[in-house]
């Protein structure tokens, strides 16, 4: 048997079964494929349900209890550390309700309600505690983030074919679907049934169960990758090498297929690149599983945002194909204009792919990919002399104050807009309508005195009743023309700026182990060529960090100076367009 955790809807003729929260359902086929099992309800109804919306009821759970691990979470649990396994469990316990006509409601929601801040527990105060250890050194011994999805084992190469794709979702609230999780659960829900430790060589330390910082900083020699990053020294310091030509990924003509017999749907995407004119074809879950590859990769680097989130019920709906292909769009945009990501080796497979073999072939070799985590920084070049501590020290500092205080007025900004959004849609535009009703009632109360020479006023008062029902219609429409994108490019830069406690932290646990080095040295655990190695490493680590930061602001303000001109612009014109009704309204008045 099973508890059912989340409300689904099934949808008519894909054999789904409709099923409640706390309902129990007994487990017919615990595993049909592509996430779904099959249940049946306490009527005796079957059909499928989505893996992730129940969790088994073990023998010994007491009524009222659950166990607290769905069918798809266990052999990820297994897996990780406790304090991952705990994160993530508290991002599936996460149902927030949505707020009609608001797409924003959920951004900053968490699970009690209150702003999701993910500079709360990152990174000083985390690696405060960290450090309170008996092994200070511990606290470097993970590669990945919190976000960091561990890849597919490799038994799992030949299983592309079978969906995976996590059924838990979330949608544009002001579409009218039902909110499962929040949207910065992030990486950890998504394949997480799927999940394995990187194969990656054990570290000598025993306090490292992972590979890690130590990997990078004490290793006698790194391996060298194929690939290499330049940095090199421009007119605003370290930035990464841009290549000579860029290119856009278009995302267009989303199409319905089917699987298992006609038995599941899914969406497939055309995506061109405008260097090629090529064409590939790609559904959510590759996006995905691209997202999480660079999320690997790069993710101690690089600021790799979420994907917009699967959505289960209503996924076929028109408006939130439009909705998704959109921010899809953004997504794959960002990546192209990254000059790392978009040169990187997977996201090239992933764009140019000639057939399912060569896509099947490039997909295996980017998971047995081992410069991942950390080890990143280990195919950097900086063209410039290493910095001294206190330099790297200071520049990790001053990327932390400024994305914290960008991150909090972000999140001011949408909160802002989110409550516009609704006054525009809802309150506003109901006393607009509330005006044109009076004044239209009161021209009808004027035409029944009697006395001949009123119509003409009559008229006009009616007129302006009706321009004010118009101005009704523009004020709830106008969100749609400015605010949307306002709010849209708050939103990636806030999934942005969601990366960069993992990213700090990363950095500031380097530095931490530089400053350590000397007692390493003196205890001769280490060799002083070990800590000039290290030394010259975090230098690498933070000229990155640099190219990172300057090829993040440059996008900064030229995409604020855009999207602020064009809500200034859509302003207005909206307003001119309300003076210019009002002045119409206007002349129809007699003078007298």
């Amino acid at each position: 048997q099973a508890r059912v955790m989340y409300d689904f809807a099934a949808e008519p003729g894909n054999n789904e079964l409709t099923v409640s929260e706390g309902e129990i359902i007994t487990i017919t086929n615990p595993d049909v494929g592509g996430g779904w099992l099959e249940g049946k309800n306490s009527q005796g109804e079957r059909g499928l349900v989505p893996t992730d919306y129940v969790e088994i009821i073990t023998e010994g759970a007491k009524d009222g209890i659950s166990c607290g691990n769905s069918l798809a979470d266990q052999a990820f649990f297994d897996s990780l550390s406790s304090s991952t396994a705990q994160t993530s469990s508290a991002a599936k316990s996460s149902n927030q309700p949505s707020i009609a006509n608001d797409p924003w409601s959920s951004w900053n929601v968490g699970n009690n309600g209150n702003a999701v801040d993910n500079w709360a527990m990152k990174p000083e105060s985390a690696a405060g505690q960290r450090n309170n250890a008996s092994n200070n050194w511990e606290a470097a011994a993970a590669f990945g983030h919190p976000q960091a999805y561990q890849g597919p084992a490799a038994a799992d190469d030949d299983d592309w074919d079978d969906d995976w794709d996590d059924p838990k979702s979330a949608s544009p609230s002001y579409l009218g679907y039902k909110e499962t999780e929040a949207s910065e659960a992030g990486g950890v829900q998504r394949g997480n049934s799927r999940a394995a430790a990187m194969k990656l060589p054990l570290n000598k330390f025993p306090g490292f169960a992972k590979p890690g910082m130590e990997q990078y900083l004490l290793a006698k020699q790194l391996a060298k990758p194929k690939e290499k990053i330049p940095i090199i020294i421009g007119d605003y310091g370290p930035m990464w090498v841009y290549p000579t030509s860029t290119f856009d990924c278009v995302v267009a003509d989303p199409k319905k297929g089917s699987k298992m017999y006609g038995l599941k749907s899914y969406i497939e995407y055309q995506l061109t690149c405008t260097n090629t004119n090529r064409s590939v074809n790609h559904r959510y879950k590759h996006f995905d599983w691209l997202y999480e590859r660079l999320l690997v990769k790069f993710g101690l680097a690089i600021p790799i945002p979420s994907l917009p989130d699967k959505q289960v019920t209503g996924r076929f709906e028109e408006e939130f194909i439009k909705m998704r292909m959109e921010r899809l769009q953004a997504w794959m945009t960002r990546m192209c204009r990254h000059p790392v990501v978009s040169e990187s080796e997977v996201f090239q497979q992933f764009l140019n792919f000639r057939d399912e073999k060569e896509w099947k072939t490039g997909k295996r070799k980017a998971e047995k990919d081992e410069t991942v985590g950390v080890l990143i920084f280990s195919t950097m070049e900086p063209e410039a002399p290493d910095m001294d501590m206190v330099e790297i020290e200071q520049k990790c500092d001053a990327v932390g104050r400024f994305t914290k205080a960008m991150d909090d007025g972000v999140k001011e900004l949408l909160t802002v807009g989110q409550e516009h959004w609704k006054r525009c849609t809802g309150p506003l535009p109901k006393e607009y309508q509330k005006i044109g009703k009076a004044l239209q009632t009161l021209a009808l109360v004027f035409s029944t005195s009697g006395y001949q020479g009123e119509s003409d006023l009559n008229g006009a008062i009616t007129e302006a009743g009706k321009t004010y029902e118009e101005i009704a219609s523009l004020v709830a429409d106008q969100p749609k023309k400015d605010l949307h994108f306002l709010m849209e490019t708050n939103h990636e830069y806030k999934g942005f700026l969601g990366c960069f406690p993992d990213i700090i932290a990363a950095h500031k646990g380097a530095i931490e182990r530089v400053k350590e080095s000397d007692k390493l040295v003196a205890t001769s655990k280490i060799t002083p060529q070990d800590k000039q190695n290290m030394v010259k490493r975090v230098s690498t680590m933070a000229y990155a960090l640099q190219a990172e930061m300057n090829h993040f602001h440059s996008n900064r303000i030229y995409d604020y100076n855009s999207v602020i001109r064009l809500y200034l612009e859509q302003q207005a014109q909206f307003y001119e367009t309300i003076a210019q009704k009002l002045r119409q309204a206007l002349s129809r008045f007699p003078v007298m």
